[in-house]
């Protein structure tokens, strides 16, 4: 028999479906070794692919959470089908290296996007660069947000940043509330960059970085990368893919 795991999230409500699924899946065998599924909201699933580092798994999401973009809709009649018929999408995190005040050095992967966010009530003066190309020597705003694909949808929309379609091998440089320069909308990179974003002030205006929902406080630079040596294998419905939510999302946005 394939192995499988079920990983639930402690609310009634995902509870109640890992019980339900226990039942059916008793009497069924599975195609696909090594399927985790997942029963929560996405920064549920956030975590369990973070703690779960491991390419040769693959991951299948319910949602029981609010939004559940990166989740499947729970369907207790046809879930043993969807989960046998599922169709795979792979795909690698952003790494981000952090250097403190401390001059100590933190990492860590986001899989949706980083966020460089002012610490205080002053604006965050902020340097960007593509390697060694400069992108903005001064940023002046409320923080910046390095995007993939995957997570352009989330926090990289609601700051107007672009929606990238999952194969177009780039990210998305977003930055949020900018004061100066006011007209600067950010910047689309290759996703082979390394991404280099410096305090200019870091000890008037501290900052902190953000790699999903883990927080590095008191940042003085932050370096941001694809790293490529990390997959994760996530499983969708037919018809209800990972890229096809993406490019509805990207409709809404361009009839809006």
């Amino acid at each position: 028999m394939s192995k499988l795991l079920i990983i639930s999230d402690k609310n009634k409500k995902s509870l109640m479906i890992k019980k339900l699924l226990i039942n059916k899946i008793n009497y069924h065998h599975f195609i696909k070794e090594n399927l985790v599924v997942v029963i929560g909201g996405d920064g549920f699933m956030l975590q369990t692919l973070k703690k779960n580092n491991n390419k040769k798994k693959y991951f299948y999401g319910i949602n029981s959470g609010n939004y559940g973009f990166l989740m499947n809709k729970f369907s207790p009649k046809n879930i043993i089908k969807n989960l046998s018929r599922a169709n795979m999408v792979s795909i690698s995190p952003l790494e981000m290296i952090v250097k403190n005040k401390n001059n100590q050095i933190k990492k860590s992967i986001a899989i949706n996007e980083v966020s460089v966010l002012r610490q205080s009530r002053q604006a965050a003066y902020l340097s960007i660069k593509q390697g060694s190309k400069q992108i903005i020597k001064k940023l002046v705003s409320d923080g910046v947000l390095v995007s993939t694909p995957a997570g352009s949808t989330a926090y990289n929309l609601s700051v107007h940043g672009p929606i990238l379609s999952l194969h177009s091998k780039k990210l998305s440089i977003s930055p949020i509330s900018p004061f100066r320069p006011r007209r600067w909308k950010g910047k689309i990179v290759n996703d082979n960059t390394k991404i280099i974003i410096t305090n200019l002030n870091h000890t008037k205006r501290p900052i902190s970085a953000v790699a999903d929902n883990l927080e590095v406080r008191n940042a003085k630079s932050i370096i941001v990368k694809i790293n490529n040596k990390i997959k994760f294998n996530l499983l969708y419905d037919k018809n209800r893919s990972l890229q096809k939510k993406i490019k509805i999302e990207q409709l809404r946005k361009e009839i809006k």
